[in-house]
């Protein structure tokens, strides 16, 4: 491939990359003023000034449109405990980053109270097609989950079951951030709890998943 042809993949990538945005975030206004179920595929194609084919080429269903922002984070406790450093325990790795995240007010936690992200969020939990098809999006993340602890020799059911755990925890610890935030709490305010909850949920972790994961040698 010369320089000329890599330049114009790269300049159609990113024309589609911004149309993918676009979209979604044509989608997302629209859901939020009138309501996910109130909103047809159409009428986000309109407008987005683009036909209902082009928007499923980018998009398989309407719940992707809200959804696909959760595919950037799909590997992320596969490159956590991937990449954990030596003498770590795949359960701490994934507890110091979840703690890490809590700080930052990262979304991905719940602990954010970005009116955007509530917004957001409240859409997706109060949308039971949203959250149907966010399964999908687990389903994947326990998987990739699951690829990494079998390449360290960790039995397969064994290796599934320590993902399901693990994506669980962080899952449910998001949504229970989310609800303390929506019940009026600030972020600030709630991420003492934020924290204590955490720690609480992955020592239950710990104390028997750690007995049956590998730990690298220092």
């Amino acid at each position: 491939m010369d320089n000329t042809t890599g330049l114009r993949a790269g300049l159609r990538e990113a024309k589609k990359l911004r149309t993918r945005r676009q979209l979604a975030a044509t989608a997302l206004e629209l859901f939020l003023e009138r309501g996910f179920d109130a909103v047809s595929v159409a009428d986000v194609a309109a407008a987005a000034e683009v036909s209902k084919p082009t928007l499923f080429r980018y998009f398989p269903s309407k719940e992707d449109l809200v959804l696909d922002r959760f595919a950037d984070h799909q590997d992320e406790a596969a490159r956590i405990v991937r990449d954990r450093p030596a003498g770590r325990t795949p359960v701490r790795a994934v507890h110091e980053h979840f703690l890490a995240a809590l700080a930052e007010r990262d979304p991905i936690t719940g602990l954010c109270d970005h009116p955007n992200v509530l917004a957001f969020q409240g859409l997706l939990y109060s949308t039971a097609s949203l959250e149907g098809r966010l399964a999908h999006y687990t389903a994947r993340e326990v998987e990739l989950l699951a690829g990494v602890l079998e390449a360290e020799a960790v039995p397969p059911l064994t290796a599934r079951l320590a993902a399901l755990h693990l994506v669980t925890v962080r899952q449910e610890l998001g949504r229970e951030n989310w609800r303390r935030l929506s019940a009026g709490q600030s972020a600030d305010a709630a991420y003492p709890a934020a924290v204590a909850d955490a720690d609480r949920a992955f020592t239950m972790l710990a104390e028997g998943l750690d007995r049956a994961l590998p730990i690298p040698p220092a």
